[in-house]
């Protein structure tokens, strides 16, 4: 326990309660006391009256100098009277006693690589120079790419928020809400890739989220301009008149009407109402009802008619060409006379659709959130924004109360850019083959981060701060006053002053100086020149910087001086026209000419991943980010489960990583001198350069196969150092392992799947994405890897079991039956020649089984339910061994490069 100062509560009172008068000396009159500065019944009114205005709400506005996470002191004149005053959240680090020996072992393991290197260098394998050549280089990167992942898990710490702090803070009784306003986004393009249902339940569980409704505005981005995702977005809004006041009603939770009608718990868990069994029967009915009539929408969307949709009235629908329509918005709920059927008000709806024109850079999904940017900032404009996937929904309906337990902390929120929550998964089989969940990456690189800068972006989940993506720079914090040091001789730190002060002193001197002569300057101007051209000056300023507001976020004069707003603003209640044609001109395609959106603003083009590099631009302008894990998950969505699927998510991912490497933002090089830590860059390194380390690991998983094919081996014969320092390195990695599980929270089971995808995906998708980035980036050529789906079996997680094919299955596939063979090559040569050939062969065996294993989810995946390979796999597999071993073979034979040797064996066969 730590021995730093308490802050002790002082006691408070209410002052509804008449107080006893308890003099210690009743008899004597006041006037006896005299003149002084006791002061008695006004003054004394008048601080109760200051103590209680203290004790009121405190604004968001909060202090000026902002403030940082890693906690400042408060006010002096705030005492923490009362459970409101205290801070929203707090940070909570590792335990030393897990902590500090994962620190220990990662320093050990640094030394221990140290001692591998010296030994593989001096130790040269003079008859496989090429092989042992090619490994260390292997090993290198290996070590490099460690580093840059170990090290931003230096200082992992978890956090705490206090929602019944929030509540006393924000929403005093018999007052308006003060929370802030959030406007919430959800994207999807393809109503037949992402079905209709999937979104419904995701609106639904927006408008039903646990927040003041006048202060949640939900946004559905159609980049597909479907007339399906229309229909069923006006049918949603017709059952959520229904469902959202059932929902808040019995508090039920998840808000998503599918996964709660299907979660496998008992519903009447904490239930008292006695309607409630009825009710629920009743919603359940209408729910059944509300997806027989998507379904319907579906089934008649497949078949499109020659002429396109056409709307009830007879016109034509605007979205019948995909990538030729205008903009379109349509406000479903959130105007008046549109309630639930209780009669409360709803949260604001809007259906967006920006505009399309061919000729032009769409820049997909990072050109449609930016879209919602503008269009909610005409609308409603929130100084807060959610985004979410259509396949993610609201599983924990506190969840952006939780967000503002970090961004409207009056103390430590002024430099947090966004909150981002962990990604957590419904319909994944819990042995999680293909490592689906990434737990690893959510509950211990992030932790990891959050201690450092903050969480990078991950495209989801995640509540941002409006004005940290207009661009602007974090708050300055302003620094203590300077503390005289105790541990330095006495005339130390007086020189130390002097100089100091000497340096203050020319500082203010010059400062002075300069100031003087401006001023002189002015005076003699201002003399010169009349009260008009004063005006006139102050009016080209004020243009010029209006042109400059224009020359950054566009033409629209709403849109600019909206982004002038710190803590947002505009019309709730309705939605006149004249703001619904200004929301149409700022999604046009030619809106976003000449200005900085993309580059500087908003969501960052140039990648796929668009969310890791519009993250590391708001952390070069010197913001932070916060990690928030609730014990409910708070937001929980769909992940691709087969193989396929998942190797073309990595896919990818790992191919905006390289885009991002190849481009001006790389991490590498860009953005010094911003306020981002060196261990948050490590970060950052990292997740650009990973698909890079798809070759060294390709090479290094061929050469088990290739050393039992050839009876190499990269390392010479070891000796007894050799064998210390090589089982040393085994457990350094497995001890470090083991503690960051433990201090993570993470099984064994997660951690060892990590792993073995850490290995498939390497050797194919992030292979196939560094070539496809090279070929995009350097010669401009757009390559894709299209998946057609056979058919799969019904049931459970049959999706599975569901094949595609891909190219993308091809190399490790390979690998697989390289080192098969291989090593029933060895074992056959070792069979042949002997007791003496054993010994040499485990290493090579060892190093083969390794490889082999960490492909085993994958070969289950190829296998399928029914343990049948498909044919086109093993076709190409089989070719592409068969070739390397031949090739392999011709090049290095068991026999020597002159002929068999003959001996004469010592028999007379004569005889």
């Amino acid at each position: 326990m730590g021995h730093g100062n308490r802050v002790h509560p002082m006691s408070y009172t209410d002052p509804s309660i008449p107080l006893q008068h308890r003099p210690m000396v009743p008899r004597k009159d006041i006037a006896v006391y005299g003149y002084g500065s006791v002061s008695w019944k006004d003054r004394m009114e008048e601080w109760k009256k200051k103590q209680n205005e203290k004790l009121q709400v405190v604004k968001h506005e909060g202090g000026n100098d902002g403030g940082n996470l890693d906690g400042e002191e408060l006010d002096a004149d705030l005492p923490m009277m009362d459970e409101g005053r205290q801070p929203l959240s707090r940070k909570l680090p590792i335990p030393s006693s897990k902590i500090n020996p994962y620190r220990l072992v990662i320093i050990v393991r640094l030394a221990i690589l140290g001692l591998f290197f010296h030994y593989r260098l001096l130790h040269p394998v003079r008859d496989a120079y090429g092989l042992w050549l090619t490994s260390v280089i292997c090993e290198i990167w290996f070590a490099v790419s460690w580093i840059l992942d170990q090290f931003p898990k230096w200082y992992p710490v978890e956090r705490e928020t206090y929602l019944d702090r929030l509540f006393l803070r924000y929403e005093k009784e018999g007052k308006l809400s003060e929370l802030a306003s959030v406007d919430i986004f959800v994207s999807t393009v393809d109503p037949m890739k992402e079905p209709p249902l999937i979104t419904a339940n995701t609106v639904l569980s927006i408008l039903a989220v646990d927040y003041p409704v006048d202060k949640v505005a939900c946004y559905v981005s159609d980049d597909g301009a479907a007339m399906l995702t229309f229909e069923a977005l006006s049918e949603t809004s017709e059952f959520a008149r229904k469902w959202v006041p059932f929902c808040k009603k019995f508090n039920i939770e998840p808000r998503a009407p599918e996964w709660y009608f299907t979660q496998k718990i008992d519903y009447l868990k904490d239930k008292v109402h006695p309607t409630f069994v009825r009710e629920r029967r009743a919603m359940k009915r209408e729910y059944e009802e509300f997806k027989v009539r998507i379904n319907g929408l579906v089934a008649t969307a497949q078949k499109v008619p020659e002429d396109g949709w056409t709307m009830q009235d007879g016109t034509p629908w605007p979205g019948n060409s995909v990538r030729d329509h205008p903009g379109m918005i349509q406000v479903f709920l959130g105007h008046s006379g549109v309630r639930d059927v209780e009669g409360n008000e709803l949260p604001c709806l809007v259906y967006v659709s920006r505009e399309k024109r061919p000729g032009f850079e769409h820049h997909k999904k990072a050109g449609a959130m930016n879209a919602l940017i503008r269009v909610s900032a005409v609308l409603s404009n929130a100084p807060y924004l959610l985004n979410v996937d259509c396949d993610h929904y609201i599983n924990n309906s506190k969840a952006l109360r939780e967000a503002m337990c970090f961004l409207m902390d009056p103390i430590s929120g002024k430099k947090v850019c966004y909150v981002q929550f962990p990604q957590r998964f419904d319909g994944i089989d819990r042995h999680d083959r293909y490592s689906n969940r990434n737990v690893v990456f959510f509950d211990i690189n992030m932790k990891g981060l959050d201690g450092i800068q903050g969480p990078i972006y991950v495209g989801t989940g995640c509540v941002f701060r409006r004005q940290a993506l207009y661009g602007y720079d974090a708050p300055v914090t302003k620094k203590p006053p300077g503390k005289t040091c105790n541990c330095l001789p006495k005339w130390c730190c007086c020189l130390c002053c002097c100089s100091r002060k000497n340096k203050k002193t020319k500082q203010k001197k010059t400062v002075k100086k300069s100031k003087q002569r401006e001023a002189s300057k002015q005076i003699h101007a201002l003399e010169n020149i009349e009260e008009g051209i004063s005006d006139s000056i102050s009016q080209k300023s004020s243009e010029a910087s209006q042109m400059k507001l224009e020359k950054k976020f566009g033409q629209s004069p709403v849109f600019v001086a909206s982004t002038l707003l710190e803590n947002g603003g505009g019309p709730r209640n309705a939605i006149p026209p004249s703001l619904l044609s200004e929301a149409i001109q700022v999604i046009s395609c030619g809106y976003e000419d000449k200005t900085e959106w993309g580059k500087e603003v908003g969501w960052i083009y140039g990648s796929v991943t668009e969310d890791i590099l519009t993250g590391f631009k708001m952390h070069c302008h010197g913001w932070r980010s916060v990690y928030c894990m609730p014990k409910q998950p708070a937001f929980k969505g769909s992940a691709p489960i087969n193989l396929s699927d998942r190797l073309h998510q990595v896919l990818r991912w790992a191919l905006g990583s390289v885009e991002i490497f190849l481009s001006r933002h790389c991490p590498i090089w860009y953005g010094y001198g911003g306020g981002m830590k060196w261990l948050e860059r490590f970060s950052y390194i990292n997740s650009v350069v990973y698909p890079w380390t798809s070759i060294p690991l390709l090479v290094y998983c061929t050469l088990p196969a290739i050393c039992l094919l050839t009876g190499k081996f990269i390392v010479p014969e070891i000796s007894n150092y050799a064998g210390v320092v090589f089982m040393a390195l085994f457990v350094s990695i497995a001890v470090t392992g083991i503690l960051e599980m433990q201090w993570g929270g993470v099984g064994i089971d997660d951690w060892w799947r990590n792993e073995q995808f850490w290995v498939i995906g390497g050797v194919s998708s992030h292979l196939f994405a560094l070539f496809q980035g090279l070929l995009k980036v350097l010669a401009g050529v757009s390559t894709s890897f299209t998946v057609t789906s056979k058919a799969a079996d019904d049931g459970e997680f049959s999706e599975l079991y569901l094949f595609k094919w891909t190219s993308l299955l091809i190399p490790p596939t390979t690998l697989l039956v390289i080192n098969v063979v291989g090593v029933v090559v060895g074992v056959s040569d070792a069979i042949n020649n002997g007791y003496d050939s054993w010994g040499p062969l485990f290493g090579r065996l060892f190093f083969a089984l390794w490889v082999i294993i960490h492909l085993y989810p994958f070969l289950k995946g190829l296998l399928g339910k029914e343990d049948r390979m498909p044919t086109i796999i093993l076709v190409w597999s089989i070719l592409l061994a068969s070739i390397l071993t031949l090739m392999w073979v011709r090049m290095n034979p068991f026999v020597s490069k002159d002929g068999p040797v003959l001996e004469i064996c010592g028999l007379n066969c004569d005889d």
